[in-house]
């Protein structure tokens, strides 16, 4: 068995297992992106900024049911306790024996409680364009300190698409070292593979 991980852009993901899909963080028209319309079971948020909080991208459908165990650590979306930006959840989804944790919009250093209970993911989706979260350098040290199975990098500026106040993908792999670069969006994730850091491709 396993799930299904679908990259739509920014911090856009649908993951899937069971025939049940969950969509995270839909965005609102961001600059080099198509306007998003996506459909999923259900959808989440990490918070209610608009570039992550645009349900009205994600058209609902009824069917499945759902097989995810979810649990939510709350977290600054800032390095000053969120008095900048307010709060963000960091999600975790459970389902045959394996997590996935979507950070959002983390944008400080993980807590020390945190790093014992978001360790050792099958995979993790973690911004790394700075600005608005924490940076390449930043990201790259939270994947050396949970070392997910498999880490995929969001948030971030490639070519026209994306804030242009914020890094590129190429400032995050320059640090994180080799990587698997897809030619689909979608990761296919079991308890044995894949491994490292992937790059789904934009489609």
């Amino acid at each position: 068995m396993s799930i299904q991980i679908t990259y739509y852009g920014h911090s856009c993901f649908i993951i899937s297992c069971q025939n049940y899909s969950i969509a995270l963080d839909p965005y609102r028209p961001l600059p080099g992106y198509p306007p998003l319309q996506i459909e999923a079971n259900e959808v989440l948020c990490s918070h209610d900024h608009t570039d992550h909080a645009y349900t009205k991208a994600v058209k609902i459908i009824h069917s499945g049911k759902d097989p995810f165990r979810v649990r939510d650590y709350e977290i600054p979306h800032d390095d000053k306790g969120g008095s900048l930006r307010g709060m963000n959840l960091i999600r975790v989804f459970e389902a045959e024996g394996m997590r996935v944790a979507h950070f959002g919009d983390i944008g400080c250093a993980l807590p020390k409680e945190y790093i014992k209970l978001l360790s050792g993911l099958d995979a993790a989706l973690v911004p790394v364009g700075g600005y608005y979260t924490i940076d390449a350098a930043q990201a790259n040290a939270l994947r050396e300190q949970i070392r997910p199975r498999v880490f995929i990098p969001m948030h971030y500026r490639d070519g026209e698409r994306g804030f242009p106040e914020i890094g590129t993908l190429d400032d995050f792999l320059s640090l994180a070292g080799p990587c698997t670069r897809l030619d689909t969006n979608t990761i296919e994730l079991t308890k044995d593979a894949p491994e490292g850091v992937i790059v789904p491709r934009f489609q």
